[in-house]
Order: structure tokens, then sequence, then C-alpha cells
């Protein structure tokens, strides 16, 4: 039996809308691919290893050998995360009409021709340290940017239903929203000091770890200790916040699987991340342990706002409902 015409055409709609969130998700993993073939790239000294831009050796695809590999590697990734942003952002244009959700995925896309920009400033003045690092915070920003399309293009991101009532949930998510919130600064600082501890060669400046030079608190004199240390420093806090989040929010919403989920992947990702760093370390900055810190770090910022959103999401719920109650109760028919 055929369904009623505004039956069809809203099927019509959620599959279109379910293809955008595929396309947006797709998007969102190969820019987090991105961000680690860029940390190849720096883990194995490779940023000059192709010394012109936009061509490689006056050529568009030189041959990929040694450090080349990596670089016009990256390039080339760069260039394909590119081209489905701006087919996710045309995408998005024209079919989503919430503005906010386009005016985001065009500053999407101005941040990936930016980034561009700047990796091509990289390389033509020889890897500056205020460059380089620009370059690997904006990487972020824009990932953060493709997550945050990735969640809100869910055809069901307006429509969760909630099991307690709209009071509850407006006022019980806030608290743990302002948590998660602050605990994303806390990561995307602590990234800003890990990349300024990478291009500025301070990876090893301590030689041990736990401790450091032996000791719990290093001789300041070199400013390369003194940025690798804040970086310890910048980890113990991370690893405060996210523990505060995560517990907070585990033992609050047990029962939630959207949100459980991304509260225990933290727990998990930060246990990760620390082995990382100490093999970073005790491996004399290997490639992949290396490299892998950076992924990792990167994907405890997403998960982080991946919570964030779903809190948010909960509250605007929540808000909704409460709403069209007060209507029920005090708006005569």
């Amino acid at each position: 039996m055929m369904g009623s015409p505004n039956r069809q055409i809203r099927d019509r709609e959620e599959s279109r809308s379910g293809w955008l969130h595929g396309f947006a998700v797709l998007t969102a993993w190969c820019a987090f691919g991105l961000i680690f073939i860029g940390g190849l790239v720096t883990s194995t000294g490779s940023g000059l290893a192709v010394p012109d831009w936009p061509l490689a050796f006056g050529r568009v695809f030189p041959k990929l050998a040694g450090g080349a590999l990596f670089e016009h590697g990256h390039r080339l990734a760069a260039a394909a995360v590119g081209l489905l942003t701006v087919i996710l952002t045309v995408w998005i244009c024209l079919s989503d009409s919430r503005k906010w959700v386009r005016v985001l995925a065009l500053s999407g896309l101005g941040a990936v021709v930016f980034q561009g920009l700047l990796g091509g400033a990289t390389v033509i003045l020889e890897l500056p340290t205020a460059v380089s690092v620009s370059h690997a915070l904006l990487a972020q920003a824009f990932f953060c940017v493709m997550v945050t399309l990735a969640i809100v293009t869910n055809p069901g991101w307006r429509a969760r239903s909630l099991e307690k009532s709209g009071e509850e949930a407006a006022g019980g998510e806030a608290g743990p929203q302002r948590l998660c919130i602050a605990t994303a600064t806390v990561i995307f600082i602590q990234l800003l000091l890990g990349a300024l501890m990478r291009h500025t060669h301070a990876g090893l400046a301590i030689p041990d770890f736990p401790l450091a030079f032996g000791g719990l608190v290093p001789p300041l004199g070199d400013p390369r200790v003194v940025i690798h240390f804040l970086h310890r420093l910048g980890a113990a806090a991370v690893a405060g916040f996210v523990i505060w989040t995560a517990t907070r929010v585990i033992r609050r919403r047990p029962e939630e699987s959207k949100l459980l989920w991304p509260a225990c992947s933290l727990l998990a990702l930060l246990a990760f991340q620390i082995i990382l760093g100490a093999l970073t370390i005790w491996t004399r900055k290997a490639v992949i342990p290396t490299t892998a810190h950076v992924a990792v770090g990167a994907g405890i910022l997403a998960v982080t706002l991946i919570l964030t959103l779903r809190l948010r999401e909960r509250r605007e719920t929540g808000d909704a409902r409460r709403a069209h109650r007060w209507v029920a109760e005090n708006v005569p028919v």
C-alpha cells in the first residue's frame, strides 16, 4: 500500500539528508587522515623535501621517493580533502535551510583554502616557526569544523527523544557542557604547545620520561626545555580535565549511549596518548609513535567536541519540549 504524498516527500528528504550526512562523515575522516599525513611530513623531516610550490621540482607529479613521497603525498591528500570540502559546502548551501550550518560550511571552505596557502608559505619561506605552527593549528580547527558538520547534518540531530522532562534536561546538562568546552579549550592550548615543540625541535629537549633530567622540574635555562616542560604540564592539565569530564558524564548519564560512548572513548584515548608520549621520548622520536601522538591528540579534541555537541543537542531538545509543554498548559485552544 502506497504511503501518503507527504510521507513519501519526507522519506525522500530524509534519504537525501542521510547521503549528505554520510558525505560529511567521510570528509571529516579524510581531514583526520590528512592530519596524520601532515604529522608524517614533520616526523620524517620531509618539510622541504620538495623545495618549490605549488609545483614539485617544476612538475605536477614528480617522482615519489624518499622525503618527496611524504611531502608531495601530503599535498595530493590536501588537494583531495579540499575537493571534498568544496563538494560538501555546495551541497550544504543548496540543501540545508539552517543559516548557521551554511555559514559553518563556508568557514570550513575558507579554512581549507587558507590552509593551502599557509602550506605553500611554509615551503617558500623555508619552514618559519610561526607559519608552521599556524599551519598545524589551522589543521586542527578545520578538522573541528568538519566534525561539527558531520554531527549536525545527521537527520536525527533535532529529533532525539528524551526520557526526562524538558526542565530536567535543560537544567541538568549546562554544567557538563561548560566543562566540555573548558576541556576542549585546554586541549587546543596543549595542541598549540605540541606544535610549537615540534617546530622548534624541542621534542627531545628533555630526554627522559617520566622524570625530567632525573628530577621533577628541569633546569629552565634553555627555551626549548621550557617549551617541552610546558607541554608536559599541559598534558597533566589535559589529563585532569578529560578525567573530570568523562567521569562526570558517565556518572550522571550512564544509560545514554550517545553520551557514554564518547566519554569512555576519551578515557581510552587519553591512556593511549600518554603511552605514545612516553614512547616518543623512549624511542628518540621514532616516526610511528611520534606521528600517532599528533593524530591521537586531534582525536581527543574531536571526541570532546562530539560530546559537547551532543550535550548541547540534548539541552536544545529539552528547551523545545519545555516550551511545547508550557504552551499546552497555558495557551487556551
